[in-house]
């Protein structure tokens, strides 16, 4: 099929599968980044309010999607790890079956809802057209996502991770010349910038779904011989369902801080929108690496590689923490400069408060690096009910802190900012504790062999 991580150096067979992961969905990033950066240039404070806000409704229901996603492509994982090419198909057939209905009920769900969406974020009265108008338009790509998200999911399963990247690539170049275009060019406002973020989701979700067809037809075939089994659904369920129920718990605790945000008012609100474009993007390298470090752990789990299982914990700790740092260095330094790409040198008190969240947030990006690690673990290992009780304590402290701290006005919205980095600590002090309780000194892999 395509590679297997069972064999070859660790560090390396980790970090040759992990980067492309990780350059792709930094351009995947420049989706977002592109909408933000050109709205609030070419369209202005309260257009970048209005996006910026949207922007955050639509990660949590595009969790939804990628976490069905995530969760089979750990399936995928263990089925390839153990050879099992009958249980890999009939898993692939039950996963799209499942993602497909998921999708086209979302978009019902969305479209019906959306005034009281619009009123659940507490938007402003003066953004809630503008924000509309983007809404209706960029949740149009829904089922874009769900094709891209599942057939990169499966192809990252079987050991490639650089078809997803290439399709990425183009996209993300597309998405940047129709922002471009629509928007500067031909002046159609927020609408314009979720058109060109739609036809670029379409344009990578289509075109990986003609590659996987072509590059496996044996497995995406239907035929009598695969058949949709109930026993398969049930167990994609088992681990997309908790892997979906943490991505949507992450993005609710953050939709509920959005919502508490949008309480302060617009400068806040642009300057919170500005600052998660350059937060997501700096921290996302080491979210991207937990999600690979995720599926080598998952096929050394189907293959009952436990050694293999440590050697990787201790490879991706090391790696993460010192690219972690790394990077929380220069976002400190340059947190000012990087607001400055995003809103115009006029807009002082929006600059400031976001180089103000940058510092506090970004000083602290070894504690989630850590986080995704266990996230990944605990999934690939058949126990994303841990993962679920990580994210729930992460986002449940994060939550209930910046209510409390942001009604005390000594710390007002600072007390928001600093919610977050407690949460990631507590998260992992719970996550590491339990492995070394439970896993360290047993064998991980039911089998027990190495």
């Amino acid at each position: 099929m395509e590679n297997e991580l069972t064999r070859g150096p660790v560090m390396k067979t980790l970090l040759r599968f992990a980067v492309p992961m990780i350059l792709g969905d930094l351009l995947q990033q420049c989706y977002n980044i592109a909408d933000t950066l050109i709205v609030g240039r070419f369209l202005g404070a309260d257009a970048l309010a209005a996006v910026g806000s949207a922007f955050s409704l639509m990660t949590f229901l595009t969790s939804i999607i990628l976490g069905l996603a995530m969760g089979s492509g750990t399936v995928f994982s263990i089925r390839f790890g153990q050879k099992d090419d009958q249980g890999l198909k009939e898993g692939i057939l039950a996963s799209f079956t499942l993602l497909g209905i998921v999708t086209v009920v979302l978009n019902i769900l969305i479209f019906a809802g959306i005034d009281w969406i619009i009123w659940f974020l507490r938007t402003p009265g003066e953004l809630v057209e503008l924000m509309k108008e983007y809404l209706i338009v960029i949740f149009t790509g829904l089922i874009g996502i769900f094709l891209y998200n599942f057939f990169a999911s499966l192809l990252r399963s079987l050991g490639n991770s650089v078809v997803p990247l290439i399709f990425l690539a183009v996209s993300a170049v597309l998405n940047i010349i129709l922002d471009l275009w629509f928007v500067a060019g031909l002046g159609r406002g927020v609408a314009g910038a979720a058109e060109a973020t739609v036809i670029s989701q379409y344009v990578s979700g289509i075109g990986i779904t003609i590659y996987s067809r072509i590059r496996f037809p044996g497995l995406l075939r239907k035929d009598k011989d695969v058949p949709l089994r109930f026993s398969r659904i049930r167990e994609i369920t088992s681990f997309s369902g908790l892997t979906c129920m943490q991505q949507s718990i992450m993005n609710l605790g953050i939709l509920a801080v959005q919502g508490l945000v949008n309480s302060f008012g617009t400068t806040i609100m642009a300057a919170f929108a500005a600052a998660v474009k350059i937060d997501a993007f700096a921290y996302l390298p080491v979210q991207d690496f937990g999600n690979a470090f995720s599926i080598f752990i998952a096929q050394n789990y189907g293959a009952g590689k436990n050694d293999r299982i440590r050697k990787g914990i201790r490879c991706a700790v090391a790696a993460s923490v010192l690219f972690s740092l790394a990077v929380s260095f220069l976002v400190f330094v340059f947190a000012g400069p990087l607001m400055g790409l995003f809103i115009d040198s006029g807009e002082a008190s929006v600059i400031a408060e976001g180089t103000r969240y940058l510092r506090i947030e970004g000083s602290f990006y070894a504690l989630i690096g850590i986080l995704f690690l266990l996230y990944g673990l605990y999934r690939a290992i058949g126990n994303p009910g841990m993962s679920v009780i990580l994210t729930v304590v992460s986002l449940g402290t994060r939550v209930a802190l910046a209510y409390a701290l942001s009604a005390v006005p000594a710390f007002g919205v600072v007390g928001i900012w600093w919610s977050v980095p407690i949460g990631w600590f507590l998260a992992d002090a719970l996550g590491a504790g339990y492995y070394f309780i439970l896993y360290r000194k047993r064998s991980v892999c039911p089998s027990g062999t190495d």
